[in-house]
């Protein structure tokens, strides 16, 4: 297709102005608006059109502040970031026009030249990232050039504009739903959806526009599309999708593998879809211990990761050096400190209900800190399944009532303190709170199940706060043992 045309970007975020530099670099007259209008976004803008104009010798790109939701005159293609609503004015505005509307992902495709790298893909409503971080740890030991990008921080677009200056092998890709949906063209190599789960249905309307999107993933698809053995709908997306002939259903799971699957044995992580010598049934990975950390859902996490590599014709002592390699991320079930013989888990990134559960199921007695923006999500289901483990919850932030109330109808017994207070201070309350209901033997978890914007700026603030707010407790507890 040709670039040189005029491309309204939608957002001044990262996502926006690596569009926005790699199509003007192309070509294209751009045009990127933004509803904000604050110091930062001006500053931004300011940078943006400046640093342009000096690398092209002339000014491709303008910003437009205050109005994000007016079609600019003679716009030819609409470029949006993730976040951006599919029902938002300034799509509708596009539609009306005749105007294609895509997103970041789709224009680092389509930007793609010959001998690409091929994209092996993840999606899933938790375990993205960690997912995408371990397969690319896989594909590097296997010998690999390779890197994380896409939804896990580094716009996809950089890379494909690197090209022949940073060349790979392969790409490991984490994809949202946001992405997914203004993606037509998107071909993986492999890909996988790790689970659903209900999130986001303000933005996609439904679970089943929400799930529809995520099974974007699998069109397409070569070789592998990998599902989750314990979750039925992300098989039911493979058996709906449009993949090339050839490609092979792969299931991933915690028990025994069958035919096809990946799964554990006996404390090994081993592969029957993958095998080259059809003289064995199955073939060792690693051991569950090579997996940091060994929870169950993190061993999920792995499993889907070397099912892609496997796909790609990565050898078994690839996935166990990449699995041993690996580390993961703050904030996800991150063992904080021992005090008192209580253990404290950092698991801020648990924003919804299927994380927080997944890191409840780790643990045997818990105090759980729990609460913030809870998305339209509802806790009846996660409470009552996790009941038998509490010990103790505090509640802070907006919709921490939501949460207590499903306490009272499934967990009537668990202590609960609800924190009424959102300052700076609030996170050392709850600690000092968790800290009065947790005994020798039980765990500390702060897994929110909610968004953390109502008192930070992000899941990683919250995180640090917490674990900033233990170390504080520890060395307290240590100050006055000396005395």
């Amino acid at each position: 297709m040709t670039w040189a045309q005029h491309v309204t970007v939608a957002g001044l975020g990262v996502s926006g102005v690596s569009a926005a530099r790699a199509l003007a670099r192309r070509g294209a007259r751009v045009t990127v608006v933004d509803g904000g209008d604050g110091p930062d976004r001006r500053e931004r803008a300011r940078r943006l059109e400046q640093d342009v104009a000096l690398e092209l010798g002339e000014e491709r790109v303008g910003v437009r502040l205050g109005d994000g939701a007016t079609l600019p005159e003679g716009t030819g293609l609409v470029v949006t970031s993730p976040g951006w609503k599919p029902g938002s004015p300034l799509f509708e505005a596009a539609a009306a026009a005749g105007v294609e509307v895509v997103g970041d992902v789709e224009i680092a495709w389509r930007l793609r030249g010959p001998g690409a790298p091929p994209w092996l893909a993840v999606t899933g409503t938790n375990g993205k990232t960690t997912t995408v971080r371990m397969l690319a740890s896989i594909l590097r030991a296997a010998g690999l050039r390779t890197e994380a990008v896409g939804n896990i921080g580094t716009p996809i677009i950089d890379v494909v504009e690197a090209g022949e200056q940073r060349p790979h092998d392969v790409l490991a890709v984490e994809l949202s739903s946001y992405q997914l949906h203004w993606a037509p063209s998107v071909r993986p190599h492999s890909a996988a959806v790790l689970n659903l789960a209900p999130d986001h249905l303000d933005w996609h309307g439904s679970m089943a526009g929400y799930a529809a999107d995520k099974g974007r993933i699998y069109t397409g698809n070569r070789v592998a599309c990998v599902y989750n053995s314990a979750d039925p709908p992300t098989e039911e997306l493979v058996r709906r999708a449009d993949v090339e002939e050839g490609c092979r259903a792969v299931g991933f799971t915690l028990g025994a593998p069958g035919p096809s699957e990946l799964g554990v044995v006996d404390g090994l992580l081993v592969d029957r879809a993958f095998v080259p010598d059809r003289r064995h049934r199955a073939q060792e990975l690693a051991e569950v211990s090579d997996v940091r950390p060994p929870a169950p859902h993190n061993i999920a996490n792995a499993l889907a990761a070397a099912a892609l590599a496997r796909a790609y014709g990565v050898p078994a002592t690839a996935v166990r050096d990449g699995l041993r390699a690996f580390r993961p991320d703050a904030h996800r079930i991150a063992h904080v400190a021992d005090v008192a013989g209580v253990a404290w888990i950092d698991d801020s990134k648990a924003t919804n209900t299927h994380a927080a559960q997944a890191s409840l199921t780790a643990c045997s007695s818990v105090v759980w800190i729990a609460g913030g923006l809870a998305k339209g999500a509802r806790f009846d289901d996660l409470v009552a399944a996790s009941a038998g483990r509490l010990r103790g919850a505090v509640l802070i932030g907006a919709d921490r009532a939501l949460i207590a109330e499903a306490l009272a109808r499934h967990a009537p017994d668990v202590p609960v303190v609800n924190l009424d207070r959102t300052d700076t201070g609030a996170m050392t309350a709850a600690v000092r709170a968790a800290a009065s209901l947790a005994g020798p033997g039980d765990t500390v978890l702060l897994a929110p199940a909610c968004a953390s914007m109502d008192m930070f700026t992000d899941y990683t603030a919250r995180g640090e706060a917490f674990a900033a707010a233990v170390r504080a407790l520890a060395a307290g507890q240590d100050h006055d043992e000396q005395q």
